[in-house]
């Protein structure tokens, strides 16, 4: 408790206290809240100023748009959860491999759900796990089916690290994979974010077209030459596609082979 600080407890504490108000005035906040003026004073200002708070033509302060995007982003990758589960774990009993599921955050990409193999050797990935999103296939399937102005954006302002041996650290060398991957509707990796770990990932779609997560199917390489690749791909994004299809997916050119 010690280690909390003092400013963002009674933020949240200001906050809280649209829970159960749709609109209140200052001296409410202060009444409700039982803070200092001054301090409530400042509080609100933050607030407003970052988009969390809004005041009307009354004076009265309301939740900001910003906590409505931040919902819809919350409530959808919960959703996204509870929607391709399911189905991962069809793709599961079908490849005997983890099976993972990957939402972008940012200029990350992070771990979700995943599904393990019975006998478990431990992945890179992992619920909760971020990785960038130049490294590993289902980051990088990810990567490749944003909007041309967002991938660039990335390219030019990210550094490209190692992260294991097969990790690519050329930005024109990873055009050319995103470009294949937009093509072919897949993406492999090999020793990109682990050695040894292998991926395929194919892209989750809504009913815009946008890409909304990615689905990859991982295991040891030994597991993933290229002549076992072809029904393995298909596997993988016949899920993607079902999980595409609850979203309103129904783009008849992605690619199944």
């Amino acid at each position: 408790m010690q280690s909390k600080n003092k400013t963002v407890v009674r933020s949240m504490d200001i906050l809280t206290l649209f829970l159960t108000h749709s609109k209140i005035s200052f001296n409410e906040i202060v009444h409700f809240s039982g803070i200092p003026k001054t301090s409530v004073f400042r509080m609100v200002m933050s607030l407003e100023e970052m988009g969390l708070l809004d005041k009307d033509k009354d004076g009265k302060y309301s939740l900001g748009l910003l906590f409505l995007r931040f919902g819809h982003l919350v409530a959808e990758r919960l959703d996204i959860r509870k929607v391709a589960l399911p189905i991962m774990q069809k793709l599961h009993d079908k490849v005997g491999e983890s099976v993972n599921l990957i939402v972008q955050d940012g200029k990350e990409a992070i771990c979700i759900e995943k599904l393990d193999k019975e006998q478990h050797v431990r992945h890179y990935t992992a619920i909760g796990r971020r990785m960038p999103l130049y490294a590993g296939a289902c980051s990088r399937v990810i990567l490749a089916f944003l909007p041309h102005d967002e991938q660039e954006q990335y390219l030019e302002q990210s550094e490209l690290k190692s992260i294991a041996s097969g990790t690519v650290t050329g930005k024109e060398r990873l055009r050319i994979l995103l470009e294949e991957s937009r093509k072919t509707g897949f993406a492999v990796s090999h020793s990109e974010l682990e050695k040894y770990i292998s991926a395929v990932a194919a892209p989750i779609f809504d009913y815009k077209g946008y890409i909304i997560a990615g689905i990859s199917v991982a295991g040891l390489e030994v597991n993933f030459r290229k002549e076992m690749l072809p029904p393995l791909v298909e596997k993988i994004q016949g899920a993607a596609l079902e999980i595409s299809r609850k979203y309103g997916y129904t783009d008849k050119h992605l690619c199944l082979g």
